[in-house]
């Protein structure tokens, strides 16, 4: 008998609203200062809430949102905006303490 893996997507654990305001905050928190893990995060919330229906909201092509929030995407600062309210989450300044 052989075991069937399927692949892990976080866009299948994101089933509440806070599930993606905590998931954000993380990445948030966690980026590397590329923004790769931050541009991950928002293609994953993406998918859980629906990349068509995230498409018509912002005017953006679902193609081009793939794009944007693939690991090679480069989006602009206003398409990540426009991305963000969108998908009714906030982003908030808080000090950054040394470490």
């Amino acid at each position: 008998m052989t075991e069937k893996f399927s692949r892990y997507d976080t866009a299948d654990y994101l089933k509440t609203e806070e599930d993606i305001a905590l998931y954000l905050d993380a990445c948030l928190e966690e980026d590397p200062g590329d923004g790769s893990l931050i541009r991950t995060a928002l293609g994953s919330i993406a998918r859980a809430k629906g990349m068509s229906q995230l498409a018509r909201d912002t005017g953006i092509s679902r193609e081009g949102l793939y794009r944007a929030l693939s690991a090679e995407g480069n989006p602009e600062f206003s398409t990540v905006m426009k991305v963000i309210r969108a998908l009714g989450v906030k982003l908030h300044a808080d000090i950054a303490h040394a470490s």
